[in-house]
């Protein structure tokens, strides 16, 4: 099962979601009326799409995700990789890296990572 596509404004809505749910739709709408200066009826919107794209689930008035957060990211990062460096792990590296200095416990993660992606 592919994960469905989350557009920005709608991950600034799932970023509140994770950190809240299971949570009641009203009070939802009422922290993004406050974090994201929107209105009731845009937040239902949001909710209705994500619903009907399988990202999240209304229960007795209550938002829960079945989608994670990390099941997200995962797929934009995969959808990046293919789009702008023909999922070429190398060339997204030496994309990130350029201009930037590690910090030598950055360095040895990375290390690791790549010594364990390798096994």
């Amino acid at each position: 099962m592919s994960t469905p596509k989350i557009f920005e404004s709608e991950y600034r809505f799932c970023l509140i979601m994770w950190d809240n749910e299971p949570i009641k739709c009203a009070e939802i709408a009422k922290i993004c009326k406050d974090k994201l200066n929107w209105s009731r009826t845009t937040t239902y919107t949001v909710i209705k799409r994500l619903k009907e794209r399988g990202v999240l689930e209304v229960e007795n008035s209550y938002v829960h995700s079945i989608i994670s957060k990390e099941q997200a990211q995962k797929s934009e990062l995969d959808e990046l990789m293919e789009k702008k460096f023909e999922n070429s792990m190398p060339a997204f590296i030496a994309a990130f890296s350029k201009g930037r200095t590690l910090k030598a416990e950055e360095a040895e993660a990375l290390k690791s990572m790549i010594e364990s992606a390798g096994k």
